[in-house]
């Protein structure tokens, strides 16, 4: 029999049944077919060795697809747990799943041994000698028995735990080697791919993240196809320390952590906390011409306000526990875990025509979610975190274009922020385990649809994700590389029929009926805190001039000279610059390299021809001397330099 392949031009081929993906790249180019490392067959990742299943649509995957990689770095977690079964026989696996950079191992190396950093040298050698052997990765199906038994000859309890979550004639395993692993896959087609690789660091992990469970030792790695990738990958590893907010953040004065206050609970120093509102100034200017209304809500909330909202039956056993309210009174409380409840509630106070939709609520509202303390990093990952939220309520005929004006704004914060390298994210349902999702088929269908046809319009650049819509509904995420080429997701927006539905929202349509309105929610910046630090990475601290927590400062070259230094940081601080001045009974070359350190946009020197002359000599951060000008002529460049980086907000 013949069956149809699709390829990604929208080209046709015709093969035999049960050809294999890496066979019909081979039947294109044999070059390609020496680079292909998985493929995606009618959306879903697969062995490049496995047979086609039929008619389908096919996509060969490289190092230069996300996929690609992300397949690479599946196997080469495979890889390194047969280097280290080579080099500490008895050692048990928990999982090794690819991230973002790399992949990781779970192992439990057995009682009074661990790895230290001395030998991770030795691991990566052990890699690299196997790899050489061009192992193929053979994946078999297996009946639940027979893993059982086989996992129960080499006591490991970890994969006999994993065995009871699965079903009986779903479970796989894969081969390379002298290495048998339980894994639904997909892999590389063999070893040999792995030309360079690096243990990049060594952790704790509680076994399946239960704190009451055992830690196991989780080891950190990176592959590359080639050496010299992983040596421009390690000199950005480098880079990405120097520009690591948590040091940063410190060196600038902008935020600090106390064990008393508790982990994960950042403090905002002054310099820190005048950036947040300066952050949320500009949101809130761009919120009011986009037709929104400010919203305050508590930092708590009944139990069953999140009972009704879906969200306690979710998360509540992984969030913070309930507080129970003093005396007799047998109400509970939480710390409040997501804003959108209680702007159900806003909108449920008062009736509504029609005619009032769309009505908008926007809060920049703190939340707090139980992260685990090994799960903690500095701002991007903490305990209690403000979010840029907003709620729109509409009929279900506004969503897409609403839907619009919210990817437009999203562009606008990202624009204003220099984050210009960016990709949508389209995140819909699993294709076929539905039982995580609340709401009827034809909501999310409907849902799924406004954001697919948005996105399209818009024209962006986007990938669809099926299997990480939120519980709710469908969204769209962006994906954000910063300076360093790192991803990160910043912006969200998501359709949502089901929160209305709970909450028995009403509006009165133009045939005087009751009907419900459609909810989306976003939040362009995510929140505060992790967006703080993503911009202090990209920007390696030297902030966008509107939003540097200290726009100028002046510098006398003598204290002769203080007394016009401060006029000079009054007259722009009437203008709207932020300046000072360095008072310090310092030469002038220090309070220079200070102010680079610091990474003031702008210093401005005063000696006795700009006092003579009511002017300032101005050097720019990494730039230099731009030679002397008036004040005026100063605040003029400033501030249009504000107005362009702000695109007219």
């Amino acid at each position: 029999m013949k069956i149809e392949v699709q390829l990604p031009d929208g080209s046709v081929r015709t093969y035999e049944e049960g050809t294999t993906a890496l066979e019909v790249a081979q039947s294109i180019s044999e070059g390609l077919a020496r680079n292909v490392l998985a493929a995606k067959v009618n959306g879903e990742v697969r062995d490049a060795m496995r047979p086609l299943p039929g008619n389908c649509s096919l996509q060969l995957l490289t190092w230069n697809d996300e996929d690609g990689k992300s397949t690479m770095w599946h196997s080469s977690a495979h890889l390194m747990a047969e280097a280290i079964e080579a080099l500490y026989p008895g050692v048990k696996f928990g999982i090794g799943p690819p991230v973002e950079n790399g992949f990781y191992y779970d192992i439990d190396l057995g009682p009074d041994r661990t790895i230290g950093d001395n030998e991770f040298e030795a691991i990566e050698k052990k890699m690299l000698e196997l790899a050489k052997r061009k192992s193929p990765f053979v994946r078999t199906e297996m009946p639940k028995a027979e893993a059982i038994s086989y996992f129960e000859k080499k006591g490991d309890e970890y994969k006999l735990e994993l065995l009871e979550d699965l079903e009986d004639g779903s479970i796989t395993f894969y081969q390379q080697g002298d290495f048998t692993d339980l894994c639904r896959g997909p892999h590389i087609p063999d070893t040999g791919f792995i030309k360079a690789a690096k243990v990049t660091s060594v952790a704790g992990a509680y076994w399946r993240g239960d704190e009451s469970r055992k830690q196991l030792t989780r080891l950190y790695g990176i592959t590359f196809p080639k050496q010299k990738e992983l040596t421009e990958y390690l000199a950005l590893v480098e880079e990405a320390k120097k520009r690591d907010h948590r040091k940063l953040g410190k060196e600038l004065d902008l935020f600090t952590f106390s064990e008393k206050v508790g982990q994960g609970l950042p403090l905002w120093l002054p310099r820190g906390t005048a950036l947040r509102e300066r952050l949320a100034d500009f949101m809130k200017k761009a919120q009011e011409k986009g037709g929104y209304v400010q919203v305050a809500t508590p930092h708590i909330g009944l139990k069953d306000l999140y009972v009704t909202s879906g969200h306690y039956e979710k998360y509540g056993k992984d969030s913070f526990q309930p507080i129970s309210a003093p005396g007799d009174d047998a109400e509970e409380y939480l710390l409040k875990p997501m804003n959108c409840p209680h702007h159900c509630e806003i909108f449920k106070s008062r009736p509504h025509s029609y005619k009032d939709l769309p009505i908008r609520y926007a809060e920049f509202g703190t939340v707090y979610r139980y992260e685990q303390s090994g799960e903690l990093h500095g701002l991007t990952r903490v305990r209690g975190f403000t979010q840029d939220d907003a709620h729109l309520f509409c009929r279900p005929d506004q969503v897409k274009e609403e839907f619009i004006k919210v990817i437009d704004l999203v562009l606008t914060v990202l624009k204003a922020l220099g984050l210009t390298d960016y990709e949508a994210q389209v995140s819909l349902r699993d294709k076929t385990d539905r039982s995580k999702y609340i709401g009827s088929e034809e909501n999310w269908t409907r849902a799924e649809n406004d954001i697919l046809e948005a996105t399209a319009e818009k024209g962006l650049k986007s990938r669809i994700e099926y299997g990480e819509a939120a519980f709710y509904g469908p969204k769209l995420d962006f994906m954000v590389r910063d300076a360093l080429g790192r991803k990160w997701q910043l912006g969200t927006i998501q359709v949502d029929y089901n929160l209305p539905e709970r909450f028995e929202l009403e509006y009165v349509g133009s045939d005087n009926a009751r009907h419900r309105p459609v909810m989306i929610h976003r939040a362009p910046f995510g929140s505060l805190e992790r967006f703080v630090a993503v911009i202090i990475e990209h920007s390696a601290g030297r902030f966008p001039l509107w939003l540097a927590p200290e726009q100028a400062v002046v510098l006398p070259i003598s204290d002769k000279f203080i007394d016009k230094a401060r006029e000079v940081a009054g007259s722009l601080k009437d203008s709207d610059i932020r300046a000072s001045v360095d008072e310090r009974n310092e030469k002038i070359g220090r309070k220079i390299r200070d102010a680079e350190l610091s990474k003031l946009p702008f210093m401005l020197i005063i000696g006795e021809k700009e006092a003579e002359q009511n002017s300032v000599s101005v050097r720019e951060h990494g730039q230099g001397d731009l030679g002397t000008m008036s004040i005026n002529a100063f605040t003029e460049m400033v501030q249009r330099k504000v107005r362009d980086q702000l695109g007219g907000l």
